[in-house]
């Protein structure tokens, strides 16, 4: 096409591939530059954006052809928008990692003493037996295959994990979509799809995916401080900074921009490939450092939502790290951040330094800590107990069996110790040795950890289907504790579909849609223009693809307009086309400070402006100095007929559950004589004065807006005030729809005492007389609080942070909120769980969150709360059993070696039941479906013991019962079954029927109590639900075909001699009796079982992360949490519990400050998330603020939000919260 026929003036084809007019690095450069010095620049080497747009072959109007060729070819030239990643971890890594356990370390060395003994041969002695010296080998290697089995089952399990979350995550990744013009067409595209040349639309909430330089915007305003630190907001526009960066969040407005940098050569992309080198550097460095493991698993996103696959193509691999400065003329911008860190990059060399690096490191450590989630410090406080308990019972074992060996050997024979019975003494330590660490991974629940990865994976995975998008594994089991909703109202509570059903026009109150035809001229003349005109061109109607009702695009409420004006027989699209976005004078776009929404339009004919506004109908109203009659003529408005008009019309729209919108407009006359209701101006106003140009309004109309509550609403909140969540509705409609909705939703119920308020009544009460925010004002308010209207953003913030810091009650509230809006950001950072609006919810709301909601459902949220208290009984019911487990397994070696020298259960047994059989009741455990029974209960609360009153009862039951029956089997078996007995028997004697009955009979048992364990809250029927959980019955009958097996052919190496099948018959009756005995067990009163009988993991968690201060206080505090964390790495020594509670941290926090492509370090990865360089700022929030822990512990300081450093309390920060 000739440039002369294109309609923008502009060729789009070009003489050869990869020939444009702006190279790679000149783009790069350019965007280095910000303010006026960058557009200036623009003007100066390229004559404009425009120019600019012609050098890269793309039309600002009409965008790109689109054509896959051209596509390929810039991808090619300019690179892809994608951070290339560091390959996952191969399985022989994951392999490695697994056999690093301290446990299975010392399994390992025994089992090779033990084997390398077994082929030592003493001479002989006259009469010795040669086969039991020849079996020797088999156990040490019976061990040796144990450990390995269990190493690979790990390695599979962190692989497969692994790519679970690698899917997880591409999913998000292809989600998050951005809006482009390709063909003169507005379409959606994933943001790893955008090439340089693109021409992207821009609007309020948006996270920007690429850098970029404005064509055209509306009072656009930018929050630049996950790159600059600045917390001020930026305001951009194509004179006055027209630079657009990736990573940076659209806070106001809206607009265009051609994009000129992507991947790797953004801003963004140039900080992480920095931090990719002086990664590489620091690891080469570092090798031998243990602290640094692993590198990030798969693809992620990165702070701007670009994609990270791996490399696609060589302008990828074009950056030259030694090149690489990028200059920031402001001062202190993008050399100061990363994706995760504070660390300063200005020319490479800082970021080489280790001591500044350390310092960096060890600062964001303490900067980004989080408190541990409710369940995972329980389990850390259970871990340090039992690793207590399992250390001290597996030395005392040891030490009974060598000085009761000693002592008979050396004192009662008197035997002395030659060089001929060396090694068969220490084959015979070794042996005591191998029993006492298999009592100590007894004693340890090995599968604990899996059970809890295993419950919250298969949970997330199940919730994808539920429409809750987890982005923070902890969030599941925490929702389950969950003790308030603050909830939206739009679209959450109500099924955001937005229809006009009353307008009052001209003196008449219509309760249906109005004749056109009928209405004076000059409703016609600026009412229909000004919906058209005065919305975001974003919005709009669309016909349904299956025929039902038309599509709403955009904002519903802008949409709802749109949609009366074509029910008015009228084309908002035709108005449009007269009035580009392009030619619009001034946009004061929506936001929750003006709550309003104006455009300046010029006149036909040059003869002045026009000013269209819309917003919340009190708030406008208070601005109109004048009023259309019923014959179109403006008459003036006085504050008695306001008031008349609100009592009659407004407040009862309201009370019908209506959104009420007002609309009004203003004339500017340039040159000429102004009627009453218009000004009369000789130039251009200042249209930077908006409380001057936005007043003596005339009013036009008034509409209802009606959003029926989701008809599954009512029943939802039902279930949660019967499970003990109370339910709060924070929006920022009218006082009178939200009590409509509320009480339609059954928020409010007649009869009862609660509070109704809106946001300035809601200040009043709480604030102080200097004007500070008081906890103990606001707890007189809360607990009643039920509404919350007219409120802001700030409002939502205080409500959730007052609530979760108040000590009114015994456990501290959990709070869930929800959020769709980019100033949502606070609240959701603060409350226990996020939830963001997946369908109208911004990409900033969206990154602040816990949890996405797919649907923006409420009874996405009871879902939410069912799988959290399920992941919660399902660690609970594994508890139970495996902790039965334990106790019979551990008394029964501690006291067969105090009494007959050995252990009944043999090691390689020990392990079979502990690492084996536990691993696969781990997973049939925490597969258990939610069921509504679930909300028949309230929260368990953040103190509440972890091991209750009624699975103590079940566990002491239950082990008296096996302890019972394996010491009558132990010391009468021989007896009653006419056996051999087999105590007493040589190190290496072949296995008896005798122990092999207590095997097969602890194992009958065990699996029957994996039964009743499915029950932990005293049900009888311990068979309800059964046939819904088929995994658990494939792994019951699973398990007990594997006995049989190694019952009758295990032989030497399990230890085990054949069966018969009047031994079987008994060894099944006595386990089936465990069910019987169950029963019984439910039979005692719980509430007359001490309360601290078993109290373990009940206490408020101790944070083992704490904020940065200074002084004293700060020192004797780190020295504390010093001590127990000594603690928690001296159990993490000896067990693998603690090292594998990490595997749930991996993915409930961001991206670690240095290692942030380190997906194994198990602290700081990120599932599913939109990263952003936010989180870097020192200063700024990390996931989410500390939060207190319990009523006692205090919150030492509150962080700002993305580097704020004002007070969310004092009324100025709202100017930071706009959009």
């Amino acid at each position: 096409m000739a440039e002369d026929d294109h309609p923008d003036g502009i060729a789009l084809s070009r003489h050869s591939e990869g020939q444009y007019g702006v190279p790679l690095m000149e783009l790069r450069e350019l965007m280095e530059h910000r303010g006026s010095e960058g557009y200036n620049l623009i003007q100066t080497k390229y004559n404009g954006v425009t120019e600019l747009c012609r050098l890269l072959y793309t039309s600002p109007i009409e965008g790109l052809p689109g054509s896959p060729a051209d596509l390929a070819d810039r991808r090619k030239v300019f690179g892809s928008n994608v951070i290339p990643p560091k390959p996952a971890k191969t399985f022989l890594q994951l392999v490695w990692e697994a056999i690093q356990d301290v446990t299975l370390i010392i399994l390992l060395v025994a089992a090779l003493i033990s084997l390398g003994l077994s082929f030592y041969k003493p001479p002989k002695e006259e009469g010795g037996d040669d086969s039991e010296s020849e079996a020797g080998w088999i156990e040490g290697v019976a061990i040796l295959v144990a450990v390995i089995v269990v190493v690979l089952v790990t390695a599979f399990n962190d692989w497969r994990k692994e790519k679970q979350f690698r899917g997880l995550q591409s999913k998000i990744e292809h989600d998050h979509q951005f809006s482009v013009i390709r063909g003169g067409q507005d379409i959606n595209i994933p943001v790893g799809e955008i090439v340089v040349g693109d021409i992207c639309q821009i609007k309020y909430g948006d996270l920007l995916p690429a850098d970029g330089v404005i064509i055209q915007s509306n009072d656009l305003k930018i929050d630049e401080s996950s790159l600059t630190g600045e917390s001020d907001h930026v305001k951009k526009g194509e004179v006055r900074d027209p630079m657009l960066l990736s990573g940076t969040h659209v806070m106001e407005g809206s607009g265009k921009m051609v994009v000129t940098a992507v991947g790797v050569n953004s801003q963004t992309g140039i900080i992480f490939a920095l931090l990719g080198a002086s990664q590489d550097e620091d690891e080469k460095k570092d090798k031998k450092d243990k602290k640094v493991k692993g590198d990030n698993a798969g693809s992620r996103p990165n702070t701007a939502g670009q994609n990270v696959p791996l490399l696609t193509s060589d302008a990828d691999t074009k950056v030259d790290i030694d090149q690489i400065n990028p200059q920031v003329p402001t001062g202190n911008s993008h050399n100061a951040v990363n994706a995760n860190s504070t660390t300063k990059v200005s020319n490479g060399k800082d970021a080489e330094d280790p001591d500044q690096k350390e310092k960096a490191v060890k600062s964001q450590e303490n900067t980004s800590r989080k408190e541990k989630s409710v369940l995972q410090a329980k389990l850390t406080r259970l871990a340090i107990q039992i690793g207590y308990g399992g250390t001290a019972i597996a030395v005392v074992t040891v030490l009974v069996l060598i000085i009761k060996f000693c002592f008979t050997e050396f004192v009662t024979y008197k035997h002395e110790w030659t060089s001929d019975k060396t090694a068969e003494y220490i084959e015979q330590f070794v042996s005591y040795f191998i029993i006492g660490v298999t009592v100590l991974v007894v004693a340890v629940p090995e599968g604990l950890p899996l059970a809890v990865t295993l419950a919250l994976a298969y949970s997330v995975r199940k919730m994808m289907h539920d429409n809750n998008l987890v982005r923070h594994l902890d969030a599941c089991e925490t929702m389950g504790n969950a003790t308030a909703i603050c909830s939206d109202k739009t679209g959450t509570l109500t099924t955001n579909r937005m229809t006009v059903v009353q307008s009052y026009i001209g003196g008449i109150h219509y309760k249906q849609i109005p004749n056109y035809s009928t209405l004076p001229e000059t409703f016609k003349d600026v009412m229909v223009p000004g919906i058209s005109i005065n919305s975001g061109y974003t919005s709009r109607i669309m016909p349904s693809k299956d025929g039902g009702l038309p599509d709403q695009i955009g904002n519903k409420t802008e949409c709802a307009l749109l949609g009366f004006v074509l029910d008015l027989k009228q084309s908002y699209e035709d108005i449009r086309n007269e009035m580009p976005e392009g030619s619009l004078t001034k946009v004061y776009t929506f936001n929750s400070v003006r709550k309003s929404m104006s455009t300046v339009v010029p006149k036909t004919g040059g003869a002045g402006y026009r000013l269209f506004t819309k917003g919340a109908s009190e708030i406008v109203l208070k601005k109109c100095d004048y009023i259309l009659d019923c014959n179109g003529v403006p008459r003036e408005f006085s504050m008695e007929e306001q008031e008349r008009l609100v009592s009659n019309v407004i407040e009862p729209m309201a009370c019908d559950g209506l959104r009420t919108i007002c609309m009004a407009y203003k004339d500017f006359v340039m040159g000429g004589e102004a009627a009453e209701n218009e000004v009369a101006i000789e130039k251009d106003p200042d249209w930077e004065d908006e409380d001057t140009i936005v007043s003596g309004l005339t009013c036009i109309l008034i509409v209802g807006i009606e959003d029926p509550v989701r008809p599954e609403v009512p029943m939802a909140i039902k279930k949660c005030q019967r499970s003990g969540i109370t339910v709060r509705m924070v929006t920022g409609d009218n006082v009178n729809t939200a009590r409509s909705i509320a009480t339609k939703c059954g928020i409010l119920k007649p009869g009862e005492d609660f509070l109704v308020m809106e946001g300035k009544e809601f200040n009043k009460r709480i604030r102080d007389n200097t004007g500070e925010v008081s906890q103990e004002l606001l707890d007189k308010v809360w607990p009643k609080l039920r509404v919350l209207a007219r409120s802001s953003p700030q409002d939502k913030y205080v409500l959730v942070k007052g609530i979760i810091d108040s000590k009114i009650s015994s456990n501290r509230e959990v709070v869930a909120v929800t959020g769709d809006g980019t100033n949502d950001g606070p609240a959701l950072k603060k409350a226990d769980v996020g939830f963001a609006m997946g369908l109208s919810g911004t990409d900033v709301a969206k990154e602040a969150s816990d949890i996405i909601l797919t649907d923006d459902n409420f009874t996405s949220i009871v879902k939410a709360v069912m799988w959290g208290r399920n992941v919660y009984d399902s660690i609970a019911k594994f508890l139970q059993f495996q902790l039965t487990v334990n106790v019979v397994a551990v008394l029964v070696a501690f006291f067969g070696a105090c009494i007959i020298n050995d252990s009944p259960l043999k090691a390689i047994q020990m392990l079979w039941v502990n690492l084996i059989m536990d691993t696969l009741a781990s997973l049939a455990l925490a597969t258990e479906l939610p069921s509504e029974e679930l909300l028949n209960r309230r929260p368990y609360g953040r103190t509440k013991a972890l091991i209750s009153r009624t699975m103590t009862k079940n566990i002491i039951g239950h082990s008296i019962y096996q302890l019972i029956v394996i010491f009558v089997i132990l010391f009468a078996g021989a007896d009653l079954f006419d056996i051999d007995d087999g105590r007493g028997n040589a190190l290496h004697a072949p296995p008896t029927q005798h122990f092999t009955l207590i095997f097969n009979t602890f194992v009958m048992m065990t699996l029957c109590n994996e039964i009743n364990a499915r029950k932990i809250h005293g049900q009888r029927n311990i068979m309800e639900g059964l046939r819904r959980n088929p995994v658990f019955v494939g792994i019951w009958i699973g398990t007990f075909v594997s006995q049989i097996i190694i019952t009758q052919f295990g032989g030497y190496a399990f230890k085990t001699k054949g069966l018969s099948i009047d031994q079987w018959l008994w060894c099944v009756f006595l386990g089936v009796g465990v069910l019987l005995w169950g029963q019984i067990i439910t039979t005692v009163p719980t509430h007359k079982l001490p309360k601290n009988l078993f109290s373990w993991g009940s206490h408020p968690p101790v944070p083992d992360r704490h904020d940065l201060s200074d002084g004293p206080e700060s020192n004797a505090q780190e020295m504390d949490v010093g001590g127990r964390r000594g603690q928690i790495l001296w159990v993490r020594g000896l067990t693998r519990l603690q090292q594998q509670i990490r595997v749930v941290n991996a993915f409930q926090m961001d991206l670690d400050s240095t290692h942030f492509d380190s997906y194994d370090k198990r602290s700081r990865p990120s599932v599913i998330s939109l990263q952003s360089l936010q989180n870097a700022q020192k200063g700024g929030v990390s996931k989410k603020p500390v939060l207190a822990s319990s009523p006692e512990v205090e919150e030492k300081s509150t962080r700002p939000w993305l580097g704020r450093q004002e007070n969310l309390n004092e009324p100025k920060d709202m100017n930071n919260l706009e959009g």
